[in-house]
């Protein structure tokens, strides 16, 4: 074991389940465990389980009322009306012991950020969380507590005075942006797909923060079909000289996996392989601005056997410096068990079969007709002046 990184992981957070037919199907982090298993990696790294966030922890980026309405519903999801707080929605369907679970996947992001703060580990990962649409008084997007936002939050509380939030789920971050939207200390960075096609319909690129944190939001709109090559090429654009700007102590990154081809709500066409590439860009970031410092979390995701397993086991095999080669063989023992759990024929490699390769703005320029360039330009624009940086 060397330590230097950590998996958080407790069973019971598979008890986040909003019910039959839901996207939001907790076998994925099942799957996901169960394939990190597979490869060993949970030997290459610490796995811990932390306490449910309590209540002065929730408090940090949660309203009182809107928990307490969490509660109700938890303990009688059929009786408790609580759609005024996001909760009894088709999205969010009130289920019995809600509270329970979604407080137990924010523990495990906060106890994240403080084992990385705290320099017991480097890197540090919760693939259960990401649940980035929680707002501090509303549910919302499949989304209870917003764990992202309150790991970050807790590294405020701990000393931290620098905190970069990248985001490349294929929806906007919309609850961590609005969590800090005044806050200098942290700067939120969003890859998503256009809010003229997908929920939650915000993530503009002129979305750039508060009157006393102008440029500490940031927001790329990719237009529907983006592939890998745009992919790459936005987040190569816009993230690494914004990072290097603000000089981070810590990254925290969410990882959502529906930005894959097969993903059934969404609109991108990303690859396995271009997905790890970014997590891999990730760590980079976090050792060449952060002293390595680094906090992942999953977040959406629905093709459930084929993508989000293995997208995020590649993650915590990235944090646990003992990445899994894309041509290499899935165990048969894990395909064993997701066709026991599924009925579905679970993939054969750990890749795409894609080899991704994209043109930066730096060596190819970009070409003001491509709509692709166009949303990078104009999040450049909107952003890089206010950290010093040429458009």
């Amino acid at each position: 074991m060397s330590g230097r990184a950590q998996l958080m992981w407790d069973e019971q957070v598979t008890q986040y389940e909003f019910g039959p037919g839901h996207p939001m199907d907790p076998v994925r982090l099942g799957l996901t465990w169960s394939l990190v298993r597979a490869f060993g990696l949970d030997g290459a790294l610490r796995v811990v389980a932390a306490p449910a966030a309590g209540e002065s922890t929730l408090a940090l980026v949660h309203r009182a009322d809107y928990v307490a309405a969490v509660r109700r519903a938890s303990a009688d999801p059929r009786g408790a009306d609580e759609t005024a707080y996001g909760i009894g929605t088709e999205d969010n369907p009130a289920f019995a012991g809600m509270h329970e679970a979604s407080a137990l996947i924010a523990g495990q992001s906060v106890g994240a950020a403080e084992a990385v703060w705290r320099g017991e580990v480097a890197h540090a990962v919760n693939f259960a969380g990401g649940l980035h649409h929680a707002m501090a008084g509303s549910a919302s997007g499949f989304c209870v507590y917003n764990d992202a936002a309150l790991a970050v939050a807790r590294l405020l509380e701990l000393g931290a005075e620098r905190v970069v939030y990248v985001d490349v789920d294929v929806h906007h971050g919309d609850g961590v942006q609005a969590a800090f939207w005044d806050d200098p200390r942290v700067l939120t960075v969003s890859l998503h797909e256009h809010p003229r096609t997908l929920f939650p319909q915000t993530g503009w690129p002129e979305e750039t923060g508060g009157p006393d944190a102008e440029g500490g939001a940031v927001n790329v709109a990719l237009p529907a079909g983006t592939g890998d090559a745009g992919w790459l090429r936005a987040f190569h654009a816009v993230v690494p000289d914004l990072v290097a700007a603000f000089r981070p102590q810590v990254v925290v990154s969410q990882h959502g996996a529906d930005t894959h081809f097969e993903d059934p709500l969404a609109h991108l066409a990303v690859s396995l392989d271009a997905q790890r590439m970014v997590a891999e860009a990730c760590h980079a970031l976090a050792h060449e601005h952060a002293e390595g410092r680094w906090v992942a979390l999953g977040g959406g995701g629905y093709a459930v056997t084929d993508v989000v397993p293995r997208t995020w086991t590649h993650l915590v095999a990235v944090a646990a410096g003992a990445p899994v080669a894309p041509e290499t063989l899935v165990p048969e023992e894990w395909r064993q068990e997701v066709y026991a759990r599924t009925r579905a024929q679970a993939p054969l490699r750990m890749t795409d079969g894609r080899t991704p390769v994209w043109a930066s703005f730096e060596e190819a320029g970009y070409d003001p007709a491509d709509r692709l360039d166009q949303a990078v330009i104009a999040t450049r624009r909107a952003v890089f002046p206010l950290h010093g940086l040429l458009p």
